[in-house]
């Protein structure tokens, strides 16, 4: 989630600083000592407009309405001393200015596109994140307390009229096995022969960064000559960065590191105290068909004693699976959205979903391939699936969707939270309107005194 959100500051930083290059500026709002501009609220209408999305009512109060509940944010972090650093966000940072290099192929196109150093776009990017990151902690601080009981959830649903209760939408527990498709020798061997090539290439003063351009794996990156950009050892394998951390000099090519991804050689670029910008190769090895059809044929036999009942689905997960997540809850799928076992249709794997799609309840799948991609991994798998029970879409009930109902509740009474605080601040703090942007119908009436 806040990787998106990031990404979208960074669009709305992009346009904002484009937009005052290009409109004759003036401050429509005063917020505490903050100053809204009229090029701020032009990216912001730019930016909806690019996305498709509708405003409800004029954009030139609901933007500058939105920038000013933003500065009361700011301002309250400010006397509560939240304090973002640089610390806090240089990750997230790090990482959208390398998608951003890889969207437009080079580091000198991003210079040349925003018409600035990339030291002064990181510092510009620095400063929009760390807005965003005080905001969130501020709300985070704000609603803290809020909690909900048995008892609201009760009485919020008996007020409830019958045409008002939520449809809970169909819903899927799955419980899986899984395998991990095993690489040969032969396979692993090649790959591993490859790199010792590219290694020796680039002793004999090949550059390192045009062969990742060319043969890596890790497309993201290889355009970029295979440079990852600034990374905490957090932020990498335990695999990689044992060895890049252990790295001191910039000529040398490291050995064959292998980890989940698959096997890599790294060059040292920079060490920056507790960070390091390294550029790699990386190889994935192919899962042959005789590979996968063992494991295919495995999966058969397992769930074969599904069927016989020789064995519960939960033991034999617990016996066979090898995915350590779903083995310890006895091979029960846990959505990563909600934290619960429930899953909507189109929150499932793709190859998931096709399945249960048709499957009835206590039935087992074939079983099937697909690239496991929760968590952040990214390998091949085999499985086979059994949908544990499914839910037709219905009016929400307490018997039945309690865990819905409560987070409804709390939804509400922390948005209660936010709005009066809100109209408590604006009570607060200085706040002037120029007169041309005052004919509105705010959200929050009490900025006008």
């Amino acid at each position: 989630m806040y990787k998106k959100t990031l990404c979208l500051v960074w669009l709305l930083g992009c346009l904002v600083l484009s937009a005052q290059n290009n409109i004759i500026d003036e401050v429509v709002w005063v917020v505490g000592d903050e100053a809204i501009l009229k090029s701020e609220v032009e990216a912001h209408r730019l930016q909806a407009l690019y996305q498709g999305q509708k405003f409800n009512g004029d954009p030139n109060c609901v933007i500058p309405e939105q920038l000013a509940i933003q500065k009361l944010f700011l301002h309250q972090a400010e006397l509560d001393s939240i304090i973002v650093t640089d610390n806090d966000i240089i990750s997230a940072v790090d990482r959208q200015i390398n998608y951003m290099i890889a969207q437009l192929g080079s580091r000198e196109k991003l210079e040349e596109y925003f018409g600035k150093s990339l030291s002064k776009i990181r510092e510009e990017q620095r400063n929009l994140a760390r807005e965003e990151e005080t905001i969130r902690r501020m709300r985070e601080k704000l609603l803290s307390g809020v909690t909900v009981t048995p008892a609201e959830v009760r009485a919020y649903y008996k007020k409830l009229p019958p045409d008002s209760i939520a449809i809970i939408p169909a819903q899927v527990e799955v419980e899986i096995i899984s395998v991990e498709t095993k690489y040969s020798d032969e396979e692993i061997d090649d790959i591993k022969s490859r790199l010792r090539e590219f290694t020796e290439r680039i002793n004999n003063g090949e550059r390192f960064s045009t062969l990742a351009i060319l043969y890596s794996a890790d497309r993201d990156n290889a355009r970029d000559g295979g440079e990852l950009g600034f990374k905490g050892r957090g932020e990498l394998t335990t695999e990689f960065a044992n060895v890049a951390f252990s790295l001191n000099d910039p000529t040398k090519v490291s050995r064959i590191v292998e980890d989940e991804y698959g096997y890599h050689i790294i060059q040292l670029i920079e060490k920056r105290g507790d960070r390091i910008n390294c550029r790699h190769i990386l190889l994935k090895p192919q899962v042959s068909a005789k590979e996968r059809n063992e494991a295919m044929l495995r999966l058969d036999s397992i769930a074969d004693l599904v069927r016989n009942e020789k064995l519960s689905f939960k033991s034999a997960a617990q016996m066979f699976s090898e995915d350590k997540e779903t083995r310890n809850n006895g091979g029960l799928l846990i959505n990563e959205n909600t934290g619960t076992s429930h899953f909507q249709m189109e929150q499932l794997p793709q190859e998931i979903g096709k399945l249960v799609y048709d499957m009835n309840v206590g039935e087992i799948s074939r079983p099937f391939s697909m690239i496991d991609t929760r968590n952040g991994r990214n390998r091949e798998i085999c499985a086979i699936i059994r949908v544990k029970s499914k839910t037709k879409a219905h009016p929400a009930s307490v018997t039945e969707d309690f865990l819905e109902l409560k987070e409804m509740v709390l939804q509400q009474k922390r948005n209660k939270v936010i709005e009066d605080w809100i109209k408590k601040k604006q009570q607060e703090i200085y706040v002037r309107i120029n007169e041309d942007w005052r004919n509105c119908e705010f959200q929050y009436p009490g900025w006008i005194k």
